[in-house]
C-alpha cells in the first residue's frame, strides 16, 4: 500500500498508527535478513506508535532514514567503524520535522561509508542486496533506503544525493527519488561529505508520496543557512492542470547506453508528446566532463571535513598516550574507499596543486551551470537516462574508475545545485530501469507534476513491489 493511502486509513479510523508500524516492524524482521536493507531498527517503535496523535497529517507513516541523517536517541554510524557507537544527542532537521507532523522512525538504512560510493557495498557492516535479483546491487550510496522502500519495508524514506546517491538506486529499485534544489531541504543533521553538493532526498513508490514526503520535510531552517526560503507546495502542485512544457532530450556525448535503457528513452519521449510535451533533441556540450569536475571538488571537500574524526572530539578513539600516533590509528579505521577519496582531495588541495586541480574544476563548475541556464531559456525540463544499465551484479565493479563512471549521467545536477527526479521507466530482463527529469532551480514542483502525469499516462505497475506488500 502507498503511503498516502495508509495515511487515508489512518485518517478514516480503519487502521491506527500502532497496526501500521506492527506490520512494517514484522515484515522487516521477516524479510531484511535477506536484503540488508537497515542497520539498526527503532527499538522504540511501538510505544512511540501508541502516543501518536492520529489527526496529525502523517500519523500512521514510518520512514526509513539513511544512517548518515542524525536521529535524537538512535545511533547513527554513516555506516563507518569510526562512529559505530555515536549516538547523536540531537535531531536533524528532516527527521524532526516528519515527527512533528506524526511520522515514526522505523529505522536507520544501510550505505556506502560516509556516502561514498554507487553501490552499498562500501558500507563497513555489509552489502544491501536488490529485491529484484538479491545478486544485483541496489544502487548507492542511498541503497539502502532504496530496496526499503522496493521492497514495501517501509512506504518512505530519506536518503542523500551528492552526485546521484538518491536517484541512481531508485532507478536501480525501481523507485521514485528526487534530488531537491540545493537548500530546499535543509542539511542540518547530515553527516557531511561534500558541503557544496549534498542534499537530502525523498525516495517513495509513487509521485503523489513524493509530495506527502517533500512537503513535510522542504523549507527554511535557521539551523542552516544555505536553506532557502521557498514554501513547500508539492500535494498542491499535483493538483493544477499540467500546461504545455517544452521538453529536452540530452544525448550529446552520452553513449554506451544499454538496450534497455534506449527503448525505455524512446517510449517515454513517445508518452511525453502524446502527454502535450514539445520535444527536441538539446545540447548540454560540458555535461560528458562533469563527472571529472566532480571527482575533484568532491573528494577535496570530503578531505576538509572528514579531519573531524580524529580520535579527540567523538566517535572512535585509538588507545595511546601520544596524540598523532591517536589519530593515525583512528583514521586507519576509514574504509579503503574513503581513504581513497580523502587521498585525493588532499592532494587536489596541496600546494601548487590547488590551481591546477580545485580551481579549474570550480571554474568548470561555472561553466555547466551558464550552460544549463542557457538550457532553461529554451526548454521547461530536461530528460536523460538516469544509469546508462540495469543493476550490475554485486562485486561486478570492483575498479574504482568503473565505479565512479556509474555517475555519469547524475553528478550534472550536484554541481548546478539543479533538482532532478528519477522515475522508473521499465524493466531490462526483469531488472528496473530508471529515467531522470531536470528542471530550473527551484522549480522542483515542475518536476513531480511530470513524473506523475507519466504515471498515469502508462498506467504501468512499476510501483509494485517484487516482494508483497506489508498492509
Amino acid at each position: 500500500m502507498l503511503a498516502h493511502e495508509i495515511r487515508a486509513k489512518v485518517a478514516r479510523g480503519e487502521v491506527s498508527p500502532l497496526e501500521v508500524a506492527q506490520a512494517y516492524l514484522e515484515r522487516v524482521r521477516a524479510l531484511d535478513p535477506g536484503l540488508g536493507a537497515f542497520l539498526r531498527l527503532n527499538e522504540a517503535l511501538l510505544e512511540e506508535a501508541q502516543r501518536v496523535d492520529p489527526s496529525l497529517p502523517l500519523a500512521g507513516l514510518v520512514v526509513a532514514v539513511k544512517d548518515n541523517i542524525v536521529t535524537k536517541g538512535l545511533a547513527t554510524t554513516a555506516g563507518s567503524r569510526l562512529l559505530e557507537n555515536f549516538v547523536p544527542p540531537y535531531e536533524a532537521t528532516a527527521v524532526a520535522r516528519l515527527k512533528a507532523l506524526g511520522a515514526l522512525v522505523l529505522g536507520k538504512t544501510n550505505l556506502d561509508e560516509f556516502a561514498m560510493g554507487s553501490s552499498t557495498e562500501h558500507s563497513a557492516f555489509f552489502p544491501t542486496k536488490n529485491p529484484f535479483d538479491p545478486s544485483r546491487v541496489p544502487g548507492g550510496s542511498s541503497g539502502g533506503s532504496a530496496a526499503a522502500v522496493a521492497a514495501d519495508l517501509a512506504p518512505l524514506a530519506l536518503g542523500s544525493d551528492t552526485g546521484g546517491s538518491v536517484r541512481q538506486p531508485a532507478s536501480f529499485c525501481g523507485v521514485y527519488g528526487l534530488k531537491p534544489t540545493y537548500g530546499r531541504v535543509s542539511r542540518f543533521g547530515l553527516i557531511a561529505y561534500a558541503s557544496s553538493l549534498d542534499q537530502i532526498g525523498p525516495l517513495a513508490r509513487s509521485v503523489r508520496d513524493l509530495a506527502l514526503l517533500m512537503d513535510a520535510v522542504a523549507g527554511a531552517d535557521p539551523l542552516d543557512a544555505t536553506s532557502l526560503d521557498l514554501p513547500p507546495r508539492f500535494q498542491e502542485a499535483l493538483e493544477a492542470p499540467l500546461p504545455p512544457l517544452r521538453l529536452g532530450v540530452v544525448r550529446e556525448g552520452l553513449a554506451g547506453n544499454s538496450p534497455g535503457v534506449e527503448r525505455a528513452l524512446e517510449e517515454a519521449l513517445s508518452v511525453f508528446q502524446g502527454l502535450g510535451f514539445s520535444v527536441k533533441e538539446v545540447s548540454w556540450p560540458s555535461l560528458p566532463l562533469a563527472l571529472n569536475a566532480y571527482y575533484i571538488l568532491a573528494p577535496a571537500e570530503a578531505s576538509s571535513n572528514l579531519a573531524r574524526y580524529d580520535g579527540t572530539l567523538y566517535g572512535f578513539r585509538a588507545e595511546g598516550e601520544e596524540l598523532w600516533r591517536v589519530v593515525e590509528e583512528t583514521r586507519a579505521r576509514f574504509g579503503l574507499e574513503v581513504k581513497r577519496r580523502i587521498l585525493v582531495g588532499t592532494f587536489v588541495l596541496s600546494s601548487g596543486y590547488y590551481e591546477a586541480y580545485y580551481g579549474r574544476a570550480q571554474a568548470f563548475r561555472q561553466r555547466l551551470r551558464a550552460e544549463a541556464k542557457a538550457l532553461f531559456a529554451e526548454v521547461d525540463l530536461l530528460l536523460l537516462p538516469t544509469a546508462p544499465h540495469p543493476p550490475f551484479p554485486l562485486g561486478g565493479r570492483p575498479d574504482p574508475l568503473a565505479m565512479y563512471r556509474e555517475d555519469l549521467y547524475t553528478v550534472g545536477a550536484n554541481l548546478t545545485g539543479l533538482p532532478a527526479l528519477s522515475f522508473p521507466a521499465g524493466f531490462e530482463e526483469g531488472l528496473p530501469l530508471g529515467l531522470q527529469l531536470l528542471a530550473p532551480w527551484g522549480r522542483d514542483e515542475a518536476l513531480l507534476r511530470a513524473a506523475l502525469a507519466f504515471e498515469e499516462a502508462t498506467e504501468r505497475a512499476f510501483v509494485k513491489t517484487p516482494m508483497g506488500e506489508a498492509l
